[in-house]
């Protein structure tokens, strides 16, 4: 009886918040304003403008993940095990998520821009001649998405790596196992299922980038997302059901991105325990 209290609330939510919204949208985009079903579609695939904002998006979306992961793995795998020091450092390295995605573009602006103190220091010691362009272009977005994407990575990657049990290598150093060894067959099989959850969600929150590419990008240019034509296409042209086009479309990309991702994962260990410690 308690499991089923618990049970109707979830799926109440799920209804709700998840699966009602989608299948509204979905409905919605096959409702053009005119032509057949099929018109938001055609329209979307038709228009050059509007379907490289696909390629734009996974050109920021791809490599901030692998990015974010890659920096994200050393780190925490070298704080897996307990210091004094652990929580200071795992506090500082979280911080962006506190600022959220505005007042780190506002800090970026003002430290990263044309006229920020990163250009004037530069041009003051005369190590370089004329602004540095890191903001309001394509490394703007990519930066504001690393600095606010880092986090969110580093700490379920954390999270996998400290549920080891780190009987396990040690066991295979005193079998004269090097770090190298161990890594990558005691912790990289085992890590497997969370790098790929982890690569996974830090996708679809680097894919669905909109403030980030209106801030410090070009979002006529460069950092036109797929994000920003459905926002244009709702409330600068009214067009709903074209913009619940552009949603689908863009959720069914990070589906494909997502499956591909969680298949490769079977190539890796697959037991009855991940590992965990007792």
């Amino acid at each position: 009886m308690g499991t089923f209290i618990l049970i109707v609330p979830a799926v109440i939510f799920m209804l709700l918040f998840f699966i009602y919204p989608f299948l509204y949208g979905l409905v919605l985009s096959f409702q053009p304003a005119q032509g057949a079903w099929l018109a938001n579609y055609a329209k979307f695939f038709g228009d050059s403008h509007l379907w490289r904002t696909i390629t734009t998006t996974f050109n920021l979306a791809l490599p901030v993940t692998i990015i974010n992961v890659a920096l994200a793995l050393p780190i925490a795998f070298r704080m897996r095990h307990k210091s004094r020091y652990q929580r200071w450092v795992t506090t500082i390295l979280v911080v962006p998520i506190t600022l959220g995605t505005v007042l780190i573009a506002e800090g970026m602006l003002a430290y990263l821009g044309p006229k920020g103190w990163l250009s004037q220091a530069l041009q003051f010691v005369h190590l370089y001649d004329g602004p540095i362009r890191l903001t309001h272009n394509y490394w703007g977005v990519l930066l504001s998405l690393v600095i606010s994407g880092f986090p969110f990575a580093f700490l379920l990657i954390l999270s996998y790596i400290t549920g080891i049990d780190p009987v396990l290598e040690r066991a295979a150093a005193t079998l004269g196992a090097s770090p190298w060894k161990r890594f990558r067959h005691i912790y990289l099989p085992l890590l497997a299922p969370g790098l790929a959850i982890t690569f996974c969600l830090a996708f679809v929150q680097a894919f669905s980038v909109f403030p980030s590419a209106v801030l410090v990008g070009a979002p006529a240019g460069s950092t036109r997302v797929i994000s920003l034509a459905a926002y244009e296409a709702a409330f600068e042209q009214y067009d709903y059901p074209m913009a619940s086009a552009g949603a689908m479309i863009m959720g069914f990309a990070q589906l494909a991105v997502v499956v591909a991702v969680l298949a490769l994962r079977r190539g890796f260990y697959r037991g009855p325990v991940a590992g965990g410690k007792g």
